[in-house]
């Protein structure tokens, strides 16, 4: 991924003025700064949340300055926000079966997501359809059809829908046999998979991050954009936490760019660069040990505050 000349004005504020960095296929990147400094302005851009002022923003050598969050995801890139977005009276695992494309927007109710993950009227369509070998007369008679019913519904699109958009938004999903064990195996990777029963309403802040990591890796994601995931964690979970994504980029090669704004504790947690933001700017980026001894960050960061995880915690 590369940003170039990054710039994002509201109004007559500069949230985030002409920065440029690149993100390498497997790295696995920091991106600090104190709160306002633009750092998840920047994230808006990249995920299409948000349309830059000027700039561009290349990722898999597609430009997506002026692409939608699902064309974007599309490509591979997927991301959290701030604040964890679990179905709350849904299972840990049946927050996992969520399509990707759905994790945008959680307004439904948790009866018609349990249908979204591969569940009722929807999934037998696509099964039949695939069992067919003239499977677009199938299409085309669930299309004659008046029938509506919830399907993989898209965070922008209106969850009534022909059977016959149901169909194809299903089709376009592995089977959920497969999603399953996707789902068990990304509890297995994040070292939690005694998590799966539980509802997603008795979990800690630690675990519900965790939880919503998971949900960003079950499309096999090749760009993580994760906004502050330890947030609030406790200074071992939170640990674990980097740890977990430390070995996911090793074994499988995805690149992760990760908010933090505790320059103290992400200099320890095995991130290969940083990228230092100061109000909108971009301060340098380097290894931490480059990070570590710049006169300019030490005089903007380190000097207040300091970590707030302690191992000890």
């Amino acid at each position: 991924m590369k940003v170039e000349n990054l710039r994002k004005e509201f109004g007559g504020l500069v949230a985030v003025d002409n920065i440029s960095f690149e993100v390498n296929e497997g790295e696995f990147i920091g991106l600090i700064g104190p709160n306002g400094c633009g750092k998840s302005t920047t994230f808006n851009c990249i995920s299409g949340l948000l349309n830059q002022t000027s700039g561009k923003i290349e990722v898999f050598g597609t430009d997506v300055s002026k692409m939608r969050p699902d064309e974007i995801q599309s490509l591979g890139v997927t991301r959290t926000f701030q604040h964890t977005r679990l179905w709350r009276e849904m299972t840990v695992i049946e927050n996992l079966l969520v399509p990707p494309r759905d994790q945008f927007k959680p307004s439904l109710t948790v009866s018609e997501f349990r249908k979204a993950s591969s569940y009722g009227i929807c999934s037998m369509l696509a099964l039949l359809s695939a069992l067919l070998a003239q499977s677009m007369l199938v299409e085309y008679l669930a299309y004659l059809t008046t029938i509506t019913a919830f399907g993989m519904v898209a965070w922008w699109s209106d969850p009534q829908r022909h059977v016959w958009n149901s169909l194809i938004q299903g089709r376009n999903n592995p089977p959920e046999i497969e999603r399953l064990s996707k789902a068990y195996s990304t509890l297995d990777q994040l070292e939690v998979p005694h998590m799966a029963p539980n509802l997603a309403n008795e979990l800690s802040g630690g675990q519900s991050k965790l939880v919503d990591i998971g949900r960003s890796m079950m499309g096999d994601p090749r760009l993580l954009l994760l906004d502050e995931p330890v947030a609030g964690v406790a200074g071992p979970l939170a640990m674990k936490i980097f740890a977990n994504l430390r070995k996911l980029v090793d074994e499988t090669g995805v690149s992760v760019l990760i908010i933090e704004h505790n320059m103290d504790f992400i200099l320890r947690q095995g991130v290969d660069r940083i990228v230092v933001m100061n109000e909108g700017e971009l301060l340098m980026v380097g290894t931490p040990d480059e990070v570590r001894s710049n006169k300019a960050v030490i005089e903007a960061y380190l000097g207040s505050g300091g970590d707030t995880r302690e191992d000890s915690e």
